[in-house]
């Protein structure tokens, strides 16, 4: 994985809900510095002189309390614990809510070239974003070949050899109402240890497809902003692959197929392909019924007990009518 320093957390366009807004103020020289961990740290115990277990590999962030704290101990010329606080390799400290640092503690810091950052965001609010946005930098990451798209809410990545129709079964769907996330290369992170998110492994290049005979197209152009969207969840592993007559496919549907992805189990079909079947329907049909599983009705294994307790239900009748009929003997 590419190393992610300070610099690269600056360039990051952000924007909305996951903008950071932080400039330097301070300690430029140390904006190639590595960021290694995506989680953060309030130094108030450091700042006081206790530096047992001090985690400075982390990105430190100064809130009020720290602010005036520093403040206070600028004015009084008592700097030794600061000093010492940024003798450690510390990748960047980010002051919140607006604050700013003295004169005194940004000639420390840029002596020991540690970046001082700033943000207009609250402490509250700057901690929440950071985390989602470091957590899905450091997130497991792998590439995946084939077509994301979202059906009916559902993120689907659906999979299969060059020429089984893919992006046309994609395009078929995007006609239809539904977006697409990525053609061809699809960058999958594991984010939290519990959910995979897709999006392109190019952005510059996500929303546009290969079509054989007809070449590339930009979706966004063709069918405007509603038609794609940056990254979504994928929920439904779709496999596309030539009908094979000596192959025996899933009827019922009731066996709980999944495909292993960076360790978390997706659910999976494997539909295959043959003229006269529209694959599209059958996708958009596979979205909704995942949706019905995610709120607790399984149409297969429905239909299997609605079955059984109708074989059961049979069995007795006709036990009881032959009882009946040897009675009457």
């Amino acid at each position: 994985m590419k190393k992610f320093t300070v610099l690269d957390l600056l360039d990051l366009d952000l924007k909305e809900n996951d903008a950071l807004s932080l400039k330097c103020v301070a300690g430029r020289q140390g904006l190639g510095k590595e960021i290694t961990l995506s989680y953060l740290d309030r130094p108030g115990l450091a700042l006081i002189g206790f530096f047992d277990d001090f985690t400075y590999q982390r990105i430190q962030i100064f809130g009020k309390r720290e602010s005036s704290f520093i403040q206070k101990m600028e004015k009084e010329n008592n700097l030794e614990n600061i000093e010492k606080f940024f003798s450690y390799q510390i990748p960047c400290c980010i002051f919140s809510t607006g604050l700013h640092p003295g004169e005194k503690i940004k000639a420390i810091a840029s002596k020991a070239q540690c970046p001082l950052l700033e943000t207009p965001l609250s402490s509250t609010e700057l901690t929440r974003r950071l985390a989602r946005i470091l957590g899905a930098v450091f997130a497991p990451k792998q590439t995946i070949y084939g077509v994301l798209v979202e059906v009916y809410g559902i993120g689907i990545l659906i999979q299969g050899k060059s020429g089984v129709g893919k992006s046309e079964t994609a395009l078929e769907l995007i006609e239809r109402g539904h977006r697409l996330i990525a053609d061809d290369i699809v960058e999958v992170r594991n984010v939290y240890g519990n959910s995979l998110v897709g999006r392109g492994n190019n952005q510059q290049l996500a929303h546009h497809m290969e079509i054989r005979g007809l070449g590339i197209i930009n979706i966004t152009h063709l069918y405007g902003v509603g038609a794609v969207r940056d990254q979504k969840e994928i929920q439904l592993v779709v496999n596309l692959e030539e009908w094979d007559n000596n192959k025996e496919y899933n009827r019922l549907g009731t066996d709980d197929i999944t495909t292993d992805i960076l360790g978390i189990q997706i659910p999976s079909l494997v539909i295959p392909v043959k003229p006269g079947r529209n694959i599209p329907i059958i996708i958009e049909t596979a979205a909704m019924n995942e949706r019905l599983k995610s709120m607790g009705y399984f149409s297969a294994k429905e239909f299997n007990r609605r079955s059984i307790q109708w074989l059961e239900a049979k069995n007795i009748s006709s036990f009881y009518n032959n009882e009946h009929k040897f009675g009457e003997e």
